[in-house]
């Protein structure tokens, strides 16, 4: 193959990492989306069951954006039986239902299933169907446990891609440690509660010279409104300076007309 410069830096982690396993693959710009969405995921072991136009395809890597590495470690087989053959647990996605009886996970659930496997080093898989079709019965016979995403039920169409990218997602999840939420402040930090108490000393002192707060009666509910105003959200120590500024001004300029 030509026109490559070797993409990003993919490798395996374990050889207990679960096998997407693309069975019948019609177009070769879908097997190198599928490296990507892998890649993106954290999965690295690709193999091919009797693509429709043979392999390797230029195309696939055309279509991979970097994922070259998955791509040219891609391995070829004839039929899903030797496929699997050297696998331990095989999980096989299944958009539609069908008449088979076998245990059903979501891909959350499956991904949890797959972490689990590999911690204990046992080798498994997961089947992806042809673009038009998906699997066939034959296919899920030789899987241990079915996929299924929960989708809009009046909607449920993936490109190959696209389903992968979903299960990688979860896999990748298991072990993810981001924060459900940040807060990004740059240079500055959250303010302290004596900075914002400062602040509001600031804020009321000048807001009595004004008048503002006149009314006794209504005085106590204006500053805990005030209070909790700035209290509720993560004022930063920056934002706070920048308040100081603007009242600071706005007395000058009271002065200054005086």
């Amino acid at each position: 193959m030509t026109g490559r410069d070797g993409g990003a830096d993919l490798t395996p982690i374990s050889e207990f990492e679960p096998v997407v396993i693309l069975v019948r693959p019609q177009l070769a710009e879908n097997i190198g989306t599928t490296a990507r969405a892998m890649a993106n995921g954290g999965l690295f072991h690709l193999r091919l069951v009797a693509p429709r136009d043979g392999w390797p395809q230029e195309r696939a890597w055309h279509a991979s954006s970097g994922a070259d590495r998955i791509l040219e470690a891609a391995t070829v087989y004839e039929t899903v039986d030797d496929a699997v053959a050297d696998l331990q647990r095989v999980f096989a996605t299944c958009p539609r239902p069908r008449h088979v009886i076998k245990p059903v996970m979501t891909a959350r659930g499956a991904a949890a299933e797959l972490r689990i496997a590999s911690h204990h080093k046992i080798r498994t898989g997961i089947l992806f169907g042809p673009e038009r079709a998906g699997l066939d019965n034959e296919d899920m016979a030789r899987a241990d446990t079915l996929v299924r995403y929960p989708l809009n039920p009046n909607f449920m169409s993936l490109n190959l891609a696209q389903a992968v990218l979903v299960m990688a997602y979860e896999w990748y999840l298991t072990e993810d440690i981001t924060a459900p939420r940040d807060f990004m402040t740059n240079e500055t930090h959250v303010a302290t509660k004596g900075e914002l108490e400062n602040f509001m000393s600031h804020l009321l002192r000048e807001l009595d010279d004004t008048g503002f707060l006149r009314n006794e009666q209504k005085r106590p509910g204006m500053i805990r409104n005030l209070r909790h105003f700035f209290t509720r959200g993560e004022v930063t120590e920056q934002e706070l300076r920048t308040l100081h500024g603007v009242i600071s001004e706005l007395v000058r300029a009271r002065k200054a007309q005086r």
